[in-house]
Order: structure tokens, then C-alpha cells, then sequence
């Protein structure tokens, strides 16, 4: 098999996006909405990731109204027997490592994403050493956008990429292709690398309209420059097999 190109994932594997935004914070659907795109799209569950609550100018969400969407994916799942909501939220890593959720708060979510949205100028160690810290809580499943590039727009930060892959090997904590158009990261030759370590992929769109959810293409795209194959990637797993792979974190040795 050297020198052979493996089996690549592609667009029929996918089951699901991992990051979309709904309207408890910037995002333009509801719950009922954002399901009937996806179901359109042939997919089984989605999961909306809102932003957390100090990120004012997206309309971060405070930790009651987190609550209520927790009881709202419950209800929701309940009634819908062919697609499933992912309860997450993309919570902020603060400036100083500290993530914008207490524990409590997260231990309640189905998925937790962490993202840097500030601070962008600090140092490749504290920039570093913000998502090292955040991989290192028990709560943390996923790594948004980790080189925070914006095409055009704005280069990647500074991070030492071999201490955040080693990180994430060693916390079990996934790292998520970014299929946004301006982003498009995680970069192809660290998805290859992840994949030669065993850190599982995660797809999202970080969509904030209906139609972005549309840009999951663009995340397969990513993946197979990085020669994922399907077993690399979250995305194609059932909506009961990603439950069970989330939960795996939480019960990992520290």
C-alpha cells in the first residue's frame, strides 16, 4: 500500500456538521429551521455550538440561557425520530487560559468547542499555552478554527503546532476543520499530521445563515488534501456513535 493515495473521505460520508450557530447568539435560524436545512442536505444531526457569553459583539450567551437550550435540544430530540440536535456551545478561551464557562456549566453540554476570538497579538507561547490549557479541561472535546487565519484578511496566530498536536494526542481532545470560506483551517499538512498521530477530525461550517451549512464540501475538501480517510473523521459517525465519542474524553485518563 506505500505510495498509494488511501481511500479518501468524501462528501456521502458525511452525517452531520459540527458547528453551527443558531439564533441564541449571532446565528440567523432556529432549532426547528437549521434541522430542516440539514435534513435537505441528507444529514442526521447537527451540532449548534453558540458563542459563549463574553463575546458581546456575537451576542455571547449568558449561562441561563444556555440552560434553556440544553432543555430545548432535549425536547426537540424527543419529538424528532430521524434527525438529532448536538447541544454545544463554542466557548471562549480567555486571555489568561480561563475558559468563559465554569465546569458546571460545561459538564451539562453535549459538546464543547473552545475557540480564541482575542487576545491575538500575545506571544506564540501565551497563544500556545491558551489552548493547551484548554485541551487540558476534562470538558473540552474540540479545538474551533485552531490557527484562527482569515483569509484576506488577517495570517494565522503564532502557535507552536507540535506541542498543540501533542496536546491534543495526549488529552484526546479533537481538533475541528474549520470549512468557514474565509478559514479553512485547520491546515492540510496538520490534518495529516493529526490523522499520523490518531487525533480524531471534526468537520463544522461554523455556519451563521442556512445556506453556509451548504460549505460542509469545503471541510471534506480540507480533510482529503490532508488524506483522511473516513475513520478519521467525527463527521461520519451516527448520531449514537458520536455521543459515545464525546463522552469517551470525560472518562479518559488525565
Amino acid at each position: 500500500m506505500q505510495n498509494r493515495i488511501p481511500p479518501l473521505i468524501e462528501e456521502i460520508d458525511i452525517l452531520g456538521d459540527l458547528h453551527v450557530h443558531s439564533r441564541y447568539s449571532d446565528g440567523a435560524g432556529k432549532f426547528s429551521e437549521i434541522a430542516e436545512k440539514a435534513k435537505s442536505m441528507g444529514l442526521k444531526w447537527v451540532g449548534i455550538c453558540d458563542h459563549s457569553q463574553s463575546l458581546k459583539v456575537a451576542g455571547g450567551v449568558e449561562p441561563d440561557k444556555v440552560y434553556s437550550k440544553i432543555k430545548e435540544t432535549k425536547e426537540f430530540n424527543k419529538k424528532s425520530k430521524d434527525f438529532k440536535i448536538i447541544c454545544g456551545m463554542e466557548v471562549d478561551i480567555l486571555s489568561d487560559g480561563a475558559l468563559d464557562y465554569d465546569d458546571e456549566l460545561l459538564s451539562q453540554l453535549d459538546l464543547v468547542i473552545a475557540a480564541i476570538h482575542t487576545g491575538f497579538k500575545q506571544s506564540e507561547e501565551q497563544l500556545t499555552e491558551r489552548i493547551v490549557s484548554a485541551m487540558e479541561n476534562k470538558y473540552v472535546h474540540m479545538i474551533a478554527h485552531p490557527q484562527g487565519r482569515l483569509l484576506g484578511k488577517r495570517e494565522a496566530y503564532a502557535l507552536n503546532m507540535d506541542k498543540i498536536l501533542r496536546t491534543a494526542q495526549k488529552t484526546h481532545t479533537f481538533l475541528e476543520i474549520n470549512a468557514y470560506p474565509e478559514r479553512l483551517d485547520l491546515y492540510d499538512i496538520y490534518c495529516r499530521k493529526a490523522k499520523e498521530m490518531g487525533i480524531p477530525m471534526g468537520v463544522g461550517t461554523d455556519a451563521h445563515t442556512l445556506n453556509q451549512i451548504e460549505n460542509l464540501y469545503l471541510g471534506v475538501a480540507v480533510a482529503r488534501r490532508g488524506w483522511l480517510e473516513k475513520r478519521n473523521v467525527l463527521n461520519s459517525l451516527t448520531y449514537e456513535e458520536l455521543i459515545k465519542a464525546l463522552r469517551k474524553k470525560r472518562c479518559a485518563p488525565s
